[in-house]
């Protein structure tokens, strides 16, 4: 073992003092930051009052939402007569069409129906006297004959009673809802009904087969329409998915942020040439257009939109103004700090032969800022792309819009499920572009 006097101890702390003599900050520095944050977070927790917000939640609609996302449902009600008949009807807009005869549907040989919500472990049978629900292995029998729904025998744990009503919940595959004179079935399935063809077309609820021997060697349908200009229509203009719709206001979405960029890249890309001190030395100038690019991104492109929308009113003008004016401002300081930020070499040696000043911005400063301006310009139309959805919303045009009034109703959320995965589509497409262009200008790798 090697004895290290005195002498060479404080030879060692001469040298190294940062390890022999640290300050306070660097001894507790960790433990402090550690600290710190957990304060932060207790302090969140009580500012946003999270035990609240988690214990009042409505977490079952997010169950509900999803399912619906991936699914619909086809709602048969059952009304019984004083004369024992049994009336079936369906909602206005069934997924059915007008005149259903689903096989999942039997009519018995007593004048009983049975109603097959999942296969044979989850039945419904109605008569004019009781209904029988069948699900998780048991029968549960609810007459109707009396004043009110009654349940015979022990009311199981996915059933509900009330004063004039008895609910069954039978998960995914639907519910039951029992009065004295009617039984209405929410029967799910999986899947989006009628996504090609409408309840109104002449193709609805023919097999595949069928329909592409009707429009590739098919008599026509309609003597002044081919067949595949026919399925094309019905199509199109799909009355419960809206696919012409949906898809113009993508190609609007599209359009909003490509025109924005476009004419806020063209704006801002002289400005900044006046902004930039090294090119304009005018420093009141500078300061001036600085600040109007820090106004004009300053004020979010959703509150450039809500003015638009009340000046022009809604539609795509205004979606592409509020993009114009936020990359006006965001492309004018990116631009103007790259212009900032050039090797100054190349413009000196064209300047020094007599060039003139477009020349020397030509040769001189163009080589060294094409790549990143149109790097960065490819960065925010690809994000416009995004943006352009969301102020979409308040009116400003496009899917947007769209979106919105499908969420508002709180039922179509299997067409929510639809647009955003156009969304999705569409931004994974521009993202994936931008990237591989970026990565190209740049002369770097794309990973």
């Amino acid at each position: 073992m090697t004895v290290i006097d005195a002498n060479r101890m404080h030879e060692i702390e001469t040298r190294y003092p940062e390890y022999f003599h640290r300050s306070l900050r660097q001894r507790f520095g960790g433990l402090m930051i550690l600290i710190a944050t957990l304060l932060y977070s207790l302090y969140a927790v009580w500012f946003f009052d999270l035990p609240k917000l988690f214990a009042e939640a409505h977490w079952e609609r997010v169950g509900i939402y999803l399912s619906q996302w991936v699914s619909y449902d086809v709602q048969p009600e059952f009304r019984i007569g004083d004369d024992g008949s049994i009336d079936i009807r369906y909602p206005r807009f069934s997924p059915l069409g007008d005149n259903p005869h689903p096989d999942w549907l039997v009519n018995n040989p007593d004048g009983s129906i049975t109603v097959s919500i999942s296969g044979t472990s989850r039945t419904v049978t109605v008569s004019k006297s009781e209904t029988i629900v069948t699900a998780h292995g048991v029968s549960v029998p609810v007459e109707v004959s009396s004043g009110a729904p009654k349940v015979i025998g022990p009311v199981p744990g996915w059933m509900t009673v009330y004063d004039d009503n008895v609910l069954a919940d039978l998960g995914f595959a639907g519910n039951v809802s029992i009065s004295v004179d009617r039984v209405k079935i929410r029967k799910r399935f999986i899947g989006w009904a009628n996504f090609i063809f409408d309840t109104q077309s002449s193709f609805f609820d023919k097999p595949v087969g069928e329909v592409v021997s009707l429009i590739v060697s098919g008599p026509r349908i309609k003597s002044d329409q081919s067949n595949l200009s026919l399925a094309f229509d019905d199509i199109w203009n799909n009355s419960e998915w809206q696919h012409g719709d949906v898809w113009t206001k993508l190609f609007q979405t599209i359009v909003m942020a490509f025109l924005g960029t476009l004419l806020g890249a063209l704006t801002a890309f002289p400005l900044a040439f006046l902004a930039a001190r090294n090119i304009t030395p005018n420093r009141l100038l500078n300061q001036v257009l600085k600040r109007f690019f820090d106004f004009l991104r300053s004020v979010d492109m959703l509150i450039w939109a809500l003015f638009l929308t009340r000046a022009f009113g809604p539609g795509p003008l205004a979606g592409s103004g509020a993009i114009f004016l936020t990359e006006t401002g965001t492309l004018g300081k990116l631009y103007s700090e790259g212009l900032e930020n050039i090797d100054n070499k190349p413009r000196e040696g064209v300047k020094s032969t007599g060039a003139q000043t477009v020349l020397v911005h030509r040769y001189g400063i163009m080589p060294q800022i094409v790549p990143v301006f149109v790097s960065q310009t490819l960065y925010q139309w690809e994000s416009n792309v995004r943006g352009a959805t969301i102020i979409g919303a308040v009116g400003a045009g496009g899917i947007g819009l769209k979106l919105w009034e499908a969420m508002r109703t709180n039922a179509n959320w299997e067409n929510v499920a639809y647009m955003v995965i156009l969304i999705l589509i569409v931004v994974f497409i521009f993202d994936t572009a931008s990237n591989a262009l970026r990565h190209r200008l740049m002369g770097t790798k794309a990973h």
